[in-house]
């Protein structure tokens, strides 16, 4: 990988463009990812204070800490870790999505740093803590994409990840019934794109990062999405600089 390889695929950023306008809408086309982005911040929160030996009821857990989200879309990860103390910038291939980020921290009183565009390119050194939720399976080099992660981490810090599994659970519900209802926009996922606990782990040991056990992130009628054992549909999971 060269230090400015590509991994956006223009047709995945003009697609996420489109749905720039509607990112904050609870009930609009991004409805799933307010309903999965509780589930995922309790992960992020958990790993947080695992690897920080954090107080578990600290309200800013993350102060003094250089935060960056990869994939950022409109700020769903970067306001709430804001919130938790961190100096956050976000970082996405879409320069609309960017532009409703900025305007909506701002809203909300908060201090965001957004950029548009490859993360390799954009020079921005070495943070505490790397996140990207839901984002390798959209991008066109998935070992480049986790180098330029592993160049942005700081030799002691956290990476936090999300993706749908490869399965065949995944492609029934998150792919073809989730878009044949309306739950996803049609044309959001690509099941061949999806990636398997075990591959991951094997890019990110390329990257030079162990991967921590993941969980699953599931779904059932009477508790909704929830963290699990059950890796069939997503899972989330944390890695580090190996030792």
């Amino acid at each position: 990988m060269t230090e400015t390889a590509t991994t956006i695929r223009p047709e995945e950023a003009e697609h996420f463009s489109s749905l720039a306008r509607e990112w904050w809408n609870a009930k609009g086309p991004m409805a799933s990812l307010h309903q999965v982005n509780p589930v995922r911040l309790a992960f992020l929160r958990e790993a947080i204070d695992r690897h920080w030996s954090g107080n578990v009821n600290a309200t800013k857990p993350l102060a003094d800490k250089n935060a960056i989200d990869v994939g950022c879309g409109a700020g769903l990860v970067c306001e709430p870790m804001a919130r938790w103390g961190a100096n956050v910038t976000g970082v996405d291939a879409s320069a609309e999505n960017v532009g409703v980020a900025a305007a909506h921290a701002e809203s909300s009183g908060l201090d965001i740093r957004y950029i548009a565009g490859e993360l390799a390119s954009l020079n921005l050194g070495a943070f505490d803590l790397v996140t990207s939720f839901e984002v390798i399976e959209h991008v066109s080099d998935k070992a480049a994409f986790l180098a330029q992660l592993a160049a942005s981490l700081k030799p002691d810090g956290l990476l936090v990840m999300s993706t749908p599994n490869r399965t065949a659970a995944s492609r029934l519900l998150l792919v073809e019934a989730a878009e044949r209802v309306g739950y996803v926009p049609r044309g959001t996922h690509d099941w061949n794109d999806f990636v398997t606990p075990e591959e991951l782990s094997d890019l990110l040991t390329q990257a030079g990062l162990e991967m921590g056990d993941p969980r699953g992130i599931a779904w059932r009628p009477s508790k909704g999405l929830h963290l699990s054992d059950d890796l069939s549909l997503n899972y989330a999971f944390t890695a580090r600089h190996a030792r």
